[in-house]
Formats: C-alpha cells, sequence, structure tokens
C-alpha cells in the first residue's frame, strides 16, 4: 500500500523527491502518513478534496483485496 500510495503522489506533485509515505501497521487497519512539500499540499488534496477522495477511494479497493483496512493521513 506504501509503494502504491507513493506512485500516485510522486506522479501528481512538482517536487516528486520531497514526497514522504510512513505506513503504521496495526491488527486490522493500517494508517499511511502522506507528506509532500508544502507548496505541493493543493495538488495532493486537490478542488473540494476531490483528488484526496480518489486516492483514498483506489486505496481502500487496494486494501479490500488483501482484507484490511487502510486509512490515508496527509500531513502538513
Amino acid at each position: 500500500m506504501k509503494d502504491l500510495i507513493e506512485c500516485i503522489a510522486k506522479a501528481l506533485v512538482d517536487e516528486p523527491e520531497a514526497v514522504r509515505v510512513n505506513e503504521i501497521e496495526g491488527a486490522q487497519t493500517s494508517v499511511i502518513e502522506l507528506a509532500v512539500a508544502k507548496d505541493d499540499i493543493g495538488k495532493i488534496i486537490g478542488k473540494q478534496g476531490r483528488t484526496a477522495r480518489a486516492i483514498r477511494t483506489i486505496l481502500s479497493a487496494a486494501s479490500t483485496k488483501i482484507k484490511k483496512r487502510s486509512v490515508l493521513e496527509i500531513l502538513e
């Protein structure tokens, strides 16, 4: 899941070298923290949160396949 989010985020931002993804594993749920450069936060969130919602939908579909719940946190 970490690689999936990292790949999507790097494709969206202007500074792909500043993308940081951290995955915190739990028993049933894993939390994926995404940090990007300050100027790129708007590109990750998108207008009215549409891009962030789309990324979360993709993450949800991928995590359902492995029977685990994943949550995306976008850090500022």
